[in-house]
């Protein structure tokens, strides 16, 4: 990286000031990070709830006698002018501020973000986009209202797909071919060869139907060694039966991935994503193409991997990876023979970053925004694919749909289809409101079976990146 040579010359417009929106677990990282990230400062930290607001700041070690509650955007200027710092529950305030420059959207509600994102854009704000939520419904948009205004709207350092948007740019830059990408799963499967079993390792909570472990029986312990040479299809799919068990991968990890694919051009090979359990030296073997004996037909696939280790094996902590090759022969064999981990006919090789650190190295895209004037995702970001929602169980009349973490649905990726009524519905634009009609297990969401909300800036935001981009 040679930001910090790019910041170092930019220093003259610094401190950039930001606010925060959203005081969960990762706005809070981003609070908590800032006293020790030079040139950067956050003034005001907004939430529903104002103990969390002013949490975040007391988890930062600001001095309690410096925290000021405010309400009104006069209030605020007045105690940031006098050196406070404010937390709010009027979220609305943040990007009429005059002292911020940059704001930071993590609330996780996609109608909340696409109001604060409008107006930070509106009032001069370049946002920091970390409500994925949003990101993936409107996303598009946004930036191009952003772009007219002169502003930058961008993903987030921190987040796996603001990642994995930057680490496929970089390799586009140094000339490599991209066969496929993605994220690693928060949990890996942990297999104890002594006692026969497979562990998930994760943070969550763990629900029905799914376990924390499961037997493997003598006859399908095989199928947990190192896929062979030639075996990619019989072991992926042996796997997801053996391991079927865990917990999977849930619709917040496919809406990374569609954020991700509108950014880059990869494709989903299939709508529900392969999502393999996978060896960190398996994924240059699985996730090739077909004609070097991977899953995909064609390179330029995009999918998630969870990590299959045993415990004394490195896993991918939530990372990001690439299969890549090199058109001249001899830079393919330069990566195949320089530690990088290749496939059996040195073809492919992965690089992977084994970690993504949430809100504490979000500073970096909040920096380029503030001093450089530029994002650190691409400038190809295109609404070319839909996150949607099927019905897990049998849903009423009146029901109201969940987020991404709900049990009631569950998430496919499809082509990019406008707001009309027989189209399957953006998976966001469901969330909070209504189903209009019975809505039997199985059925994908269209858009006549949920009420659509009275004056809402998301969907009116989605009807315009419609229009404007001419999603047919």
């Amino acid at each position: 990286m040679i930001y910090h040579h790019l910041f170092k010359q930019a220093a003259a417009k610094a401190p950039v000031r930001v606010g925060i929106i959203g005081a969960g677990a990762y706005g809070t990282a981003v609070v908590t990070q800032a006293p020790y990230t030079p040139g950067l400062e956050v003034m005001i930290v907004a939430d529903l709830s104002a103990t969390l607001a002013k949490g975040a700041f007391e988890k930062a070690g600001v001095d309690a006698s410096r925290l000021v509650y405010c309400e009104t955007v006069s209030r605020a200027e007045a105690e940031i002018e006098k050196g406070n710092r404010v937390y709010t529950d009027h979220c609305e305030i943040v990007p009429k501020l005059s002292r911020v420059d940059v704001v930071c959207e993590s609330t996780g509600s996609p109608e909340g973000a696409a109001n604060y994102a409008l107006s930070a854009i509106e009032n001069g704000k370049h946002v920091a986009m970390c409500t994925k939520d949003c990101d993936v419904a409107v996303g598009p948009m946004l930036k191009r209202l952003a772009k007219e205004k002169g502003v930058v709207y961008t993903p987030v350092d921190g987040d796996q797909h603001g990642l994995f948007i930057q680490m496929y740019e970089w390799a586009k830059v140094i000339g490599l071919e991209v066969i496929s990408g993605g994220k690693a799963t928060d949990g890996e499967f942990v297999y104890d060869e002594r006692e026969s079993t497979v562990t998930i390792k994760t943070d969550k909570h763990i629900k029905p139907p799914y376990q924390e472990r499961v037997s493997v029986s003598a006859n399908d312990r095989r199928y947990l060694e190192k896929i062979p040479n030639g075996g990619v299809e019989e072991y992926v799919a042996r796997r997801a039966e053996i391991l079927s068990g865990l917990p999977q991968p849930g619709a917040y990890d496919l809406c990374e991935m569609t954020v991700a694919a509108n950014y880059t051009g990869l494709a989903p090979a299939r709508d529900s994503l392969w999502h393999a359990p996978l060896r960190i030296t398996e994924i240059p073997v699985a996730y090739c193409t077909q004609a070097d004996g991977g899953v995909f037909k064609a390179p330029g696939a995009i999918d998630l991997a969870t990590c299959l280790r045993t415990p004394n094996e490195s896993g991918l902590g939530g990372g990001v990876f690439l299969v890549v090759r090199a058109e001249n022969a001899y830079s393919n064999h330069v990566m195949a023979t320089k530690g990088q981990i290749a496939n059996y006919d040195d073809s492919a090789c992965v690089l992977y970053r084994p970690y993504h650190l949430c809100g504490v190295e979000t500073s970096v895209s909040l920096l380029a925004a503030g001093l450089l004037g530029v994002d650190t995702g691409s400038d190809d970001f295109l609404p070319r694919w839909d996150l949607i929602k099927v019905a897990a169980e049998d849903i009423a009349a009146g029901d109201i749909f969940g987020n991404d973490h709900s049990h009631q649905l569950t998430a496919k990726i499809t082509p990019a289809k406008p707001v009309a009524s027989a189209n399957p519905a953006c998976a966001h634009l469901l969330t909070g409101n209504r189903a209009k009609v019975d809505i039997p297990r199985g059925t994908v969401i269209t858009y006549d079976m949920v009420e659509e909300p009275a004056h809402s800036t998301l969907w009116r935001l989605r009807r315009l990146q419609d229009e404007t981009f001419g999603t047919k």
